[in-house]
């Protein structure tokens, strides 16, 4: 089954429609989605690496993009759809206290989450919540969804067949890393932060 998936993802991943899926959970993880967009993007690079610059940058766009709808979340629309959203993945504890360490620590919050599996959605409405600087704001998830998304095309495009053999002779191993990363992520923001 998860063969059969994974050559599924990598055939959709040629078709015409594919980049605008991409930039559509890529949008939606950073405003209201627990789904990243990594799990797709990945496919694509490896199916074409010659892609894996534009891939990044739709990615990077539209992530930063979702993250400016989940800062409007955060500073206009908390008491409705903002604090559902928190509620919604038991994230309460870790926005109490994520939202006292922006007032000092914005910046660099935003651009060591931006990097990690940590859900990017808390983080863009924490920032609109607490009234963090707009220009900031943007700045800094520019930099830190660039650097991640660059970063994976980069190591894609240079060692994608080295990864695509050894992703598809693992393929179990790295669905339960992927998913365990994510777990991971709201784990350690839910518990430690």
């Amino acid at each position: 089954m998860l063969q059969k998936t994974y050559h599924w993802i990598l055939k959709e991943s040629q078709k015409p429609y594919a980049n605008w899926v991409l930039g559509i959970v890529s949008f939606l993880e950073s405003s209201i989605s627990p789904f990243p967009p990594d799990p797709l993007m990945i496919p694509m690079i490896l199916s074409a690496p010659q892609k894996a610059w534009r891939l990044a940058f739709l990615t990077t766009v539209t992530s930063v993009l979702g993250g400016a709808l989940g800062y409007a979340i955060g500073y206009f629309l908390f008491e409705t759809i903002g604090d559902w959203i928190v509620t919604t993945y038991g994230l309460e504890q870790a926005f109490i206290k994520l939202k006292d360490l922006f007032n000092r620590w914005g910046f660099w919050i935003i651009l060591l989450k931006g990097l990690t599996p940590i859900p990017f959605k808390i983080v863009t409405i924490t920032s609109g919540v607490t009234g963090l600087d707009f220009m900031t704001f943007m700045a800094a998830s520019v930099l830190s969804r660039g650097l991640r998304f660059y970063i994976e095309a980069i190591l894609l495009w240079k060692y994608g067949n080295k990864v695509r053999k050894h992703l598809e002779g693992n393929l179990m191993l790295f669905t339960v890393l992927g998913v365990s990363a994510l777990i991971l992520g709201f784990a350690v923001l839910k518990f430690i932060t």
